[in-house]
């Protein structure tokens, strides 16, 4: 049951709780080898999806793949079957003689995990592109980038006037969204916890959209500034939330605390997150005098006790402008970083440290941050990353030489860092996305034993054609378009390219009405040519 519903604050779920699944007829197709110049059919036979799939000894095969494991052990194949039982993976092979268990033709398809996404504002979902021009801090120019900006407008004006409603269904939409993109896990960091009602709102979007997903549990953003959140209970109401909502290892939503430390008294979020056997994950990026906080955490000197310091359990956001002092800490304590390219790059947080990462032997995850300003789409992020590193890197070589011959192509000096691969930025968005969640024993490969968190990417369609390699493909060329099946836990959430048991046109116009009253309550008018 909706936990808002049930509370007298109404929610439509349309079609939500139907059992939307019908038998399907089983067929056993052997699995050949793959040429993959080979012509392709146009498009796989649409049909219904597996019965009851996720449920307790419910078998299906994906059948005849291009399967991307990401789990070097596993390895990758050019044509290969995948069994799912339950919830899990139960084998990979080139054939698998599934039996009765139905099949899902994955003929011309490729075959991979989930994406996952470490950090995104979901709450924030009403208010997409309106800061697409701004910065996240009002710099004095008179510019439009810096006068609408982040801090001003989403955390001053809108994030304070949200009620649990426009909460819940900013979750839902968005997290739903990304279902749709083949993120099958996030890290909401819903930071709008002006009263318990708005974290359990938070959270029972979360679980209602069926996707795994960490819920961080951070201030009440804006609210906590201006003293207008008299019911916040944040960080005390972590202990009530762990006890209510996450007394399970075994489910699809897990915990994480944030603490920020920027903010006066963190050191308290912090320890509560420890006793509680939490992440305590914080944004650490360049303004808000966080380079000289990070320094005394670096050397076990902060928080109010001047004893504080870091730990493996830590998840640091963004990670802009820090010491050498500060990131060899991090490295030492082996805390996790979570970089979100495309927004650092646009919002002055600082410049993606992903080359400061590869000099310390470090790999990021990769996150998407706000839907106000840039897309949640998660080939972008991969393909941003993959291009920001590439010139940054390309560009330091040719420096290396004179521009001139016979030196203007040099070859790169050593220890020049190496450029990234397509295989890498899918590590990232995958594998590294589950470690750094403290997942990796469930998701972000496939492997047998694992939680079947998987998405069948259409390589036939126009913008693919002809396959001639697999994270290229992926990296180089998708978008939306190709996620045409997703399944977490084993079951099927997206089917051929259109999410299942969801009324979109209902829940879109839910937040509408959201971001109608968002608008109007923070005194904002609505001007679809603000900034022209």
């Amino acid at each position: 049951m909706c936990k808002l519903c049930d509370e007298g604050n109404p929610q439509d779920h349309s079609g939500s709780r139907r059992d939307f699944l019908k038998a399907a007829t089983a067929t056993g197709v052997a699995a050949a080898g793959l040429n993959l110049f080979a012509a392709r059919p146009a498009a796989a036979d649409v049909g219904d999806p597996p019965a009851d799939s996720g449920k307790p000894s419910t078998r299906y095969v994906i059948r005849g793949g291009s399967v991307m494991s990401m789990d070097p052990k596993v390895g990758d194949f050019a044509r290969a079957d995948v069994l799912v039982e339950g919830k899990k993976i139960k084998a990979i092979a080139p054939s698998i003689n599934a039996g009765s268990a139905d099949v899902i033709d994955a003929t011309g398809r490729i075959v991979m995990p989930g994406f996952i996404d470490t950090h995104h504002h979901q709450f924030e979902t009403a208010l997409r592109s309106f800061l697409a021009d701004g910065v996240l801090i009002n710099d004095g120019s008179g510019s439009p980038s810096g006068s609408t900006t982040y801090f001003e407008f989403i955390l001053l004006k809108f994030a304070p006037v949200y009620r649990p409603q426009d909460v819940y269904i900013n979750e839902l939409f968005g997290g739903l969204s990304q279902l749709d993109d083949g993120v099958t896990t996030v890290h909401d960091v819903s930071q709008i916890h002006h009263s318990p009602q708005h974290s359990d709102a938070a959270i029972q979007a979360l679980f209602d959209t069926g996707r795994r997903a960490a819920f961080g549990y951070f201030e009440s953003a804006g609210a906590a500034i201006l003293g207008t959140n008299p019911g916040n209970q944040y960080p005390d109401d972590a202990v009530r939330i762990k006890k209510q909502w996450f007394s399970s290892r075994d489910q699809l939503v897990s915990m994480i605390m944030g603490g920020e430390v920027y903010l006066p008294g963190y050191e308290k979020a912090w320890k509560i997150g420890r006793a509680l056997g939490l992440q305590v994950a914080a944004h650490i990026l360049s303004p808000f005098n966080i380079r000289p906080t990070l320094d005394l955490l670096a050397q076990g000197k902060g928080g109010d006790s001047g004893t504080l310091g870091l730990g493996a359990d830590n998840l640091f956001i963004h990670m802009t402008g820090m010491s050498d002092l500060g990131w060899q800490a991090v490295h030492d304590a082996g805390a996790q970083v979570s970089v979100a390219f495309p927004i650092e790059m646009n919002m002055r947080h600082g410049k993606p440290p992903i080359i400061k990462m590869q000099s310390l032997g470090m790999e990021p995850s990769l996150s998407v941050d706000v839907e106000c300003t840039m897309t949640a789409d998660f080939f972008t992020q991969m393909r941003v990353c993959m291009n920001m590193q590439r010139m940054v890197v390309n560009q330091m070589i040719l420096e290396q030489g004179a521009f001139e011959a016979p030196s203007q192509w040099p070859t790169p000096a050593p220890g020049t860092p190496p450029l990234l691969t397509t295989r890498d930025v899918l590590r990232y968005g995958t594998m590294n996305g589950a470690k750094h969640l403290r997942l990796d024993g469930k998701v972000g490969s496939l492997t047998p034993g694992k939680e079947a968190d998987i998405i069948i990417l259409d390589a036939t369609a126009i913008n693919v054609a002809p396959l001639n390699q697999v994270p290229g493909a992926v990296v180089s060329l998708m978008d939306r378009t190709n996620v045409e099946t997703v399944i977490v836990a084993g079951k099927v959430r997206k089917w051929k390219g259109k999410l299942l048991d969801v009324d979109i046109p209902s829940l879109r116009q839910q937040l509408e009405n959201s971001r109608d009253y968002i608008f109007a309550a923070a005194g904002i008018p609505q001007n679809l040519f603000s900034g022209q």
